[in-house]
């Protein structure tokens, strides 16, 4: 069995690219969501899971919660990746009420869980996502300009662009975790 393995589901690119540089740092294997399957939760010892936040879910986040007997034996680190700035406790706080809807208490106890920063580019969202985005613009614009948040304004001011968060550097805490894990 071996130890450890990067999985990841990234529907933009940034989720990929801290899962690429977290299995280069680690040395281990990389594998996309689509290709994971329940066989490659049994062959390692430590599971590192990174999936996107959209709308307070995590992308693919399926594989570990149909996963629950597989994964009572093994050290699971997720990591979620999103717009909202995880140094704000507010944020921290909506993320993980979101993963306790889907994560089982015991999950939640046991999986270590960290929240990394993304980016954006309009150009790229699907429909979907994109009407989601002009919508909360939308709601934004209707409050009191004192109302709003510096991350409020920051989306505002950076409405159909490009901004990119993403800083490898934080996700130092995710590997650390796994290669004391692996030991």
């Amino acid at each position: 069995m071996e130890k450890v393995v990067v999985i990841y589901d990234s529907k933009y690119g940034s989720t990929e690219r801290y899962a690429r540089w977290i299995a280069e740092e680690l040395s281990c294997p990389l594998k996309k969501r689509a290709e994971a399957g329940k066989d490659d939760l049994k062959n390692y010892d430590v599971i590192v899971y990174g999936g996107g936040l959209y709308a307070g879910g995590v992308s693919g986040i399926r594989l570990l919660t149909g996963s629950g007997k597989l994964l009572e034996n093994k050290k699971v680190i997720l990591f979620t990746c999103g717009l909202a700035d995880p140094s704000d406790p507010e944020n921290v706080k909506h993320i993980r009420e979101s993963l306790g809807k889907v994560l089982t208490p015991d999950m939640m106890e046991r999986f270590r869980i960290f929240h990394l920063r993304g980016g954006i580019d309009y150009g790229k969202l699907s429909l979907v996502h994109r009407s989601m985005m002009g919508m909360l613009v939308r709601m934004m614009k209707k409050k009191d300009p004192s109302e709003l948040g510096e991350e409020d304004r920051e989306i505002l001011r950076t409405y159909g662009g490009t901004v990119d968060f993403i800083n490898l550097e934080t996700a130092r805490p995710v590997i650390e975790c796994a290669r004391e894990a692996a030991v």
